[in-house]
């Protein structure tokens, strides 16, 4: 199967901006309360459910406070130069280069996946086939928490990020309805909604899902 033609714009866009990302996006613990109570819960529901796939890791600071919580966790991103970054700030720790369109990682191997703020640069038309990824690598029972930026059909073209590096991926913002709708669809069972409105210099509100592959 060929690549699809978004994760070219993703991947070098990602490895421009890394180091600058990696020093500009908050640590988990300075997220705000009801974020760190998300992932909290998420941890709760994974802890002993076997590994879980950090899928849009970037440089590995969310995927290092899931282990901190003591998730069995590893990260997979799609851009190097995060992956390096990860592994050098987090040694102990696993990373590798992948894409949520098609994982190298066997069927119902998973107890969990966090996609956090990870799905946004994705074209709706691909996200049924990442969502199915998600559902066939996911044992029964597995748990999926996917959060990030949604919208109204939104389309965003931003031509430069995080210190003024240029860069070529889009953002798809989405209705809430229709990401459970979707997710619905790939065979996974939403159990979790919320959406938090913006506040604190945040410009978009968040989605926050908790979803599940049935028994």
């Amino acid at each position: 199967m060929s690549e699809p033609p978004h994760l070219a714009a993703i991947r070098e866009s990602y490895d421009a901006v890394a180091a600058d990302y990696a020093r500009r996006v908050k640590e988990p613990a300075e997220l705000d309360p009801v974020s760190r109570a998300m992932l909290g819960a998420f941890a709760d529901l994974v802890r002993s459910r076997g590994p879980v796939a950090d899928l849009g890791c970037g440089p590995g600071k969310v995927t290092a406070h899931l282990a901190a919580l003591g998730v069995p966790v590893f990260g997979v991103d799609v851009s190097p130069r995060m992956i390096e970054l990860a592994r050098a700030a987090y040694p102990e720790l696993r990373f590798s280069v992948g894409s949520m369109t098609a994982l190298d990682i066997g069927g119902g191997e998973l107890g969990g996946i966090l996609a956090y703020y990870a799905t946004h640069h994705t074209p709706p038309q691909w996200l049924p086939t990442v969502f199915s990824e998600f559902h066939r690598t996911l044992a029964p029972g597995g748990v999926l928490m996917l959060a990030g930026h949604v919208g109204e059909e939104e389309h965003v073209r931003p031509t430069h990020a995080y210190g003024g590096h240029p860069v070529s991926y889009e953002s798809y913002l989405l209705p809430p309805d229709r990401i459970a709708d979707l997710l619905h669809r790939a065979g996974l069972v939403v159990t979790t909604r919320m959406v938090q409105e913006p506040e604190g210099g945040t410009k978009r509100q968040v989605g926050t899902f908790l979803a599940h592959r049935p028994e």
